[in-house]
């Protein structure tokens, strides 16, 4: 190995995913300043030091200057700051991350508050004596600016985040988000890599799940062109299997899946699996990863391919102890922040009456089982109940800490999928217990603001509470939990306690967060469980539901909210169904559109519906699968037709973030100046890094040029830049009511020049009846780069269908709110809905 002294670095290290002749540079000095910033779970970011280097008012920082001052007058200096012995740069006073919450092979320690704490910024510098390609690796920041570019950070130090990027000859700047991090570059001598540090594998089980099975790796490219076309080949015991690999961009890296042959395994045990990554037959890189085989009665992984991004995930599996019976149970487990899912499996002794699944939440901190962590559940919960094909009357779901928190929010969005229900030592919402990312606002005074947190309202448990009334609540929590306080159990205690009848609670004496497996595996909670049905629909007469979206959660036994008459205030639908009179009778809140399915009256059967107290409508079933759409304008309700799929509906409800899912594709404009073209890539990648980080996710990227509706189709999109500099905006955003151009933002009747305006947009794809596209925009470079913090991947945080800003937003928070708002049921705006 190589030794190389530089300014800021002097040590070099074998990495196992890297050549031998790799050289690692760890950054060793830096200067370091608490500037004021605000991330979190919200789309309101603030950040001063992007601001400066946005608005070319950054300094080149010097030991003990200023760089403004504290709310309290305080003067804001960069100080020096020096690595320790294991290379952590860290504030001179000490300080540095905070831990995770105990679980299974996690040790205890507290996440609250928010990531970067502080806003701190560490300046880092390298001299490079030429222009070259490098790998950087941060840990324990929330993200970093190269050379002004942003990329994004590895604040839970998991260490298998490796960042292509381009060094100048000369200097090279680097502003790190974090307290105390570890900072090196890497130099390979190969342009493309294998790394193996993050695999997603499956487990080999002899008899039950061999055969080809699939895996996915990370491939790094320091390369200035796209990788197409390549193959990567994977042996194991003498079998091989070849498949292509997606491209990859320049500059870039990208988890890739890939499948071998199992079959050849009949033992327990570890097997080493080569991989070679080939291009047209010529070898580019080479590795092995390890494949697990256990027997058929331990613990195992599957994997899949998601709808969402066509990535591969995984989940794991205790199996049931006894053969499988036509009333064995399915038990879906939600696991805390840091927990993999096969620890979180692994904690649970096989049970005689059913099969335990535990989903990933796309990472072990991913997002909070709120957004496409709740998404992953609902992939798993669908997987799981086709492969092991439960009564569906025995299907329970419990979690511990974060999953504790996953048990609350999945069982009060979805409460008829449920027999039953265990939270242990969870919190109801992070509003409250924020972890990682901080709290969810509560309230703002700023109007704008409001209608921000308004989008976040479906992850507010305690107002959606009364959901619970579908299913038994089994409670659990230690009694002397420092991590998440017992009072989070007394609350929800007290709150169900006065409506709920079939309410079980248990605090462990002397319990910390985590005191054994029987945190989780208790054999009391699995009693409860198993004397709890799930009722079928046609047992089910009385329908108390709530819901903050349709797109999220619609439908409750025989009746589903098509639409609001306010997107995302809560809604609440209260039935009683009479068969024998036959009738339905009941009241509704903020309820548009409405659906009732009565395949439970017989054909032919003559039905009065009173709703609200108004005249009563009389319907007669013409098939033994009948449904009724009821429409409410002004304070009638009256029979309507089923609305066209193009109308919000929930398959396609908006908010911003729906757009990330149906295999979404980003798209990156190519039809601006350099500038405004080099950002918009640039900004795809960064969101391509912060999935991938957080999501454990792998996504298409495409230039505008390559992009069509019928390649696409059904796909999310995507799409960065403006009408002038990505040419897709024509082609899927032309009847969007807000347009955004070079200098100028129209919507709602109002316009705003200038250079320094961004957005965030949501639209509904044309040809297609699910897909949307999420634009990230901005009138100019400015406002581009307004638009650049991805708050959008920080679990629960809340985006509406749109919201327009200023830069300023990063110096003054919400006051540089222009506009936000949702759209209405025809995709239109209205004054009702924006502010």
């Amino acid at each position: 190995m190589k030794r190389i002294v530089v300014l800021l670095a002097l040590s070099c290290c074998l990495l196992a995913l890297l050549p031998a002749t790799a050289q690692e540079i760890f950054f060793e000095k830096g200067l370091i300043a608490n500037l004021p910033s605000r991330y979190g779970r919200e789309a309101v970011y603030s950040d001063e030091l992007a601001y400066r280097l946005y608005t070319g008012k950054m300094k080149t920082p010097v030991v003990g200057d200023s760089i403004g001052a504290t709310e309290r007058g305080q003067a804001i200096v960069w100080q020096p700051i020096e690595a320790d012995s294991t290379h952590r740069l860290r504030p001179r006073g000490g300080g540095g991350r905070g831990g995770a919450p105990a679980g299974p092979g996690v040790t205890p320690g507290a996440i609250r508050g928010g990531l970067g704490a502080g806003g701190s910024y560490i300046y880092l510098t390298y001299h490079s004596p030429k222009a070259q390609a490098a790998l950087l690796n941060i840990k324990g920041n929330s993200g970093v600016f190269v050379n002004g570019e942003q990329h994004t950070g590895d604040p839970y130090s998991m260490g298998y985040l490796y960042i292509p990027i381009q060094l100048k000859k000369g200097l090279n700047e680097f502003y790190v988000r974090g307290v105390a991090v570890v900072a090196s570059l890497i130099f390979p001598e190969k342009p493309v890599l294998l790394s193996t540090e993050d695999p997603t594998l499956p487990f080999v089980v002899p008899g039950l799940q061999s055969g080809v099975l699939r895996g996915a790796v990370v491939v790094l490219n320091t390369g200035t062109k796209e990788l197409k076309d390549l193959l990567i080949k994977a042996t194991l015991q003498g079998k091989q299997v070849s498949v292509s690999v997606p491209t990859i961009p320049a500059m870039a890296s990208r988890k890739i899946a890939f499948s071998f042959d199992g079959s050849g395994i009949t033992a327990k045990g570890k097997y080493d699996c080569a991989l070679a990554l080939l291009d047209k037959g010529q070898l580019l890189d080479e590795k092995k990863v390890t494949i697990e085989a256990v027997t058929p009665a331990e613990q195992y992984n599957s994997t899949f391919t998601s709808a969402i991004d066509g990535s591969l995930q995984y989940y794991s599996v205790t199996p049931q102890s006894t053969p499988h019976n036509s009333n064995s149970a399915l038990f879906l487990s939600v696991h805390g922040a840091g927990v993999e899912a096969i620890n979180q499996a692994r904690a649970y002794k096989p049970k005689d009456w059913g099969t335990l699944v535990a989903a990933t939440n796309r990472r072990p901190r991913g997002f909070n089982w709120e957004d496409w962590g709740r998404l992953d559940a609902l992939e798993v919960l669908d997987i799981a109940k086709e492969k092991f094909k439960p009564n569906p009357q025995n299907v329970y779901l419990t979690g511990h800490s974060m999953g504790g928190h996953g048990t609350w929010f999945l069982g009060v969005t979805y409460p008829d999928k449920w027999a039953a229900i265990a939270p242990c030592a969870g919190y109801p919402t992070m509003k409250g217990y924020g972890s990682a990312d901080g709290l969810i606002p509560d309230s703002s005074s700023n109007p704008l603001e409001q209608m921000l947190l308004r989008s976040g309202n479906q992850s507010d448990v305690p107002k959606l509470a009364t959901n619970y009334k579908a299913h038994g609540v089994y409670i659990f929590h230690g009694d002397d939990d420092r991590t998440v306080s017992v009072n989070y159990a007394r609350q929800m205690r007290k709150q169900l306690g006065d409506f709920h009848a079939d309410l079980s609670y248990y605090e462990y004496p002397g319990g910390s967060h985590w005191f054994g497996d029987h945190s989780v595996d208790w054999k009391p909670l699995f009693d409860f469980f198993q004397w709890h049905h799930r009722l079928p629909d046609t047992s089910v007469n009385t329908i108390d539901f709530s819901t903050a979206s349709p797109g999220i959660s619609a439908s409750f036994r025989w009746a589903t909210i098509l639409q609001q008459a306010h997107p995302l205030e809560y809604s609440r639908l209260q039935l009683r169904r009479d068969r024998a009179t036959p009738t339905i009778n009941g009241s509704t809140n903020n309820i548009r559109l409405l659906k009732f399915n009565l395949g439970d009256f017989a054909a032919g059967t003559a039905i009065n519906i009173t709703l609200d107290g108004g005249p009563a409508i009389s319907y007669t079933t013409k098939s033994g699968q009948d449904s009724l759409v009821l429409l409410k304008e002004g304070a009638q309700w009256a029979i309507a037709q089923q609305p066209d799929t193009r109308q919000k509906g929930p398959h396609r409800y908006g908010t911003f973030k729906d757009a990330f899912q149906h295999n979404m594709v980003l798209v990156y404009g190519t039809t601006g100046t350099a500038a405004e073209n080099n950002w918009s890539r640039s900004k795809a990648l960064f969101d391509a890094e912060t999935w991938y980080y957080r999501g454990n996710g792998a996504v298409d990227i495409i230039a505008d040029k390559e992009y069509s509706p019928e390649k696409y189709k059904d796909r999310g999109v995507i799409l960065y830049g403006n009408k002038s500099t990505n040419s897709v905006w024509n082609v899927l955003l032309s009847d969007c009511p807000i347009q955004v151009d070079r200098n100028a933002i129209t919507a709602g009747g109002k316009s705003w020049n200038g250079d320094e305006l961004g957005a965030y947009i949501v639209w509904p794809i044309k040809n297609s009846s699910i897909a949307s596209v999420a634009v990230v925009t901005g009138s100019g470079i400015k406002g581009m780069q307004a638009a650049s913090a991805n708050q959008y991947y920080a679990g629960a945080s809340g985006f509406p269908d749109f919201m327009i800003f200023g830069l300023d937003m990063l110096h003054s928070g919400a006051g540089a709110l222009k506009m936000a708002g949702f759209y209405d049921h025809n995709w239109q705006l209205t004054p009702d809905e924006m502010q």
